[in-house]
């Protein structure tokens, strides 16, 4: 009773959190460490950091199998799906109704203006969120310049294939200095394949079934499963592909309305690839509201389940591999990286913005309301919509 009562308030807090993290991954890593760390003490901030880690190395939403591999570690694969149901839900039926209605704001001339302040206050976030992190995990000379190597390579490259790589070799730099761990007792552990298998087979049928059978909805899942299977690096990543893909090769949509959703993402909380569900209901809208719906449906299962196969086969026996002492060496120099990474992804999402005054002086107060006040999030996102308006 006392553990079904414990999952319950874990489940309200996600939900609190979906409504409430704006900003993409690492925004939603501070609100993690907020909520479920700081307050709720599910977890240590050590294990936070190192299920982080663990998905940046995956492909799919960083934040999405971060949130949905906590619920694994607190009730089992049950909470687990719970959690993914919970966390992605409303940010679904947002895009999904936006998407409905797209047609009708064009109409009446419905701006998104108001929202306009949402991308600096985002980039504010993931500062703020950068700051937290480097200085939880970086405590050596040889982190500090994993970190700033790890910020200015993804800054420069710019490519989501670096991101592993990157943190690949972080980890073989500190690896090599494992006799600095304690050994600690290991238990032989057997690797179970079932989600790893279930993912292929899942790619490669929906890929043939999808061939053969050239049914639209068929082929919306495949290209959305395609692309979750294969992004490293966030939702924002999949921007450019999509928009290749969706926009300009299928003309599924005018450069207006992707641009519409992709706006109107920034102002919706909770995981970034939910743009998905807003792209499968204009690819589906000649099959009437029905298809819509159903559209949105299967894009957004089909970004989703790739990452979360991914997170299951590997957190199965993650616990255990990480007490080899190599391994447990590793983890220094990728939490060094990951901290690099969010540096750079705060130079990433400001390079869009315009460089004005306004802009600006937003970033540096949603930082220091962040970094020196108590003054819940969900408050200062309602303020800068509210100033959105006004101006």
């Amino acid at each position: 009773m006392i553990q079904r009562i414990r999952h319950i308030i874990f489940l309200r807090e996600v939900l609190l959190i979906s409504i409430t993290a704006f900003g993409g991954p690492q925004a939603h890593f501070a609100l993690f460490l907020r909520r479920l760390v700081n307050k709720r003490r599910y977890l240590t901030e050590e294990e936070l950091i190192e299920l982080n880690a663990l998905c940046n190395i995956l492909p799919g939403p960083t934040s999405t199998q971060t949130i949905t591999a906590l619920g694994f570690k607190i009730g089992g694969p049950n909470l687990a799906y719970l959690t993914l149901l919970v966390w992605v839900l409303p940010a679904f039926i947002i895009m999904t109704t936006l998407g409905i209605l797209v047609s009708y704001f064009h109409e009446m001339e419905i701006s998104l203006d108001f929202a306009k302040f949402i991308q600096p206050m985002a980039v504010g976030f993931v500062a703020y969120a950068s700051f937290l992190i480097s200085t939880k995990v970086v405590k050596s000379y040889v982190g500090v310049g994993i970190m700033f190597v790890s910020a200015i390579l993804t800054f420069q490259v710019g490519s989501p294939y670096v991101f592993p790589i990157i943190l690949i070799l972080s980890g073989l730099v500190t690896a090599f200095n494992f006799k600095a761990h304690p050994r600690e007792e290991k238990d032989r552990f057997k690797i179970n394949w079932s989600n790893f298998i279930l993912w292929a087979s899942v790619f490669v049928g929906i890929a043939v079934i999808g061939h053969f059978t050239r049914l639209p909805h068929i082929i919306l899942f495949e290209n959305f499963y395609r692309n979750g299977s294969l992004i490293f690096g966030g939702g924002q990543v999949l921007i450019p592909l999509l928009y290749t893909e969706f926009v300009d090769f299928k003309s599924l949509m005018s450069s207006e309305e992707f641009l519409t959703g992709y706006s109107a993402v920034q102002a919706v909380p909770g995981p970034v690839f939910s743009f998905c569900s807003y792209l499968g209901v204009l690819s589906m809208r000649n099959y009437g509201i029905g298809g819509e719906i159903l559209g949105s449906v299967l894009a957004t299962a089909g970004i989703f389940l790739p990452g979360t196969f991914f997170i299951f086969f590997t957190i199965r026996f993650w616990e255990e591999l990480k007490k080899y002492r190599p391994i447990k060496a590793s983890l220094e120099g990728i939490n060094a990286a990951s901290a690099g990474m969010v540096i750079a992804a705060t130079f990433v999402l400001f390079e869009p913005i315009e460089a004005n005054i306004l802009n600006t002086l937003v970033i540096v107060i949603t930082f220091i309301l962040l970094m020196f006040t108590k003054v819940p999030h969900p408050v200062i996102i309602l303020f800068g919509l509210l100033a959105g308006f006004i101006f």
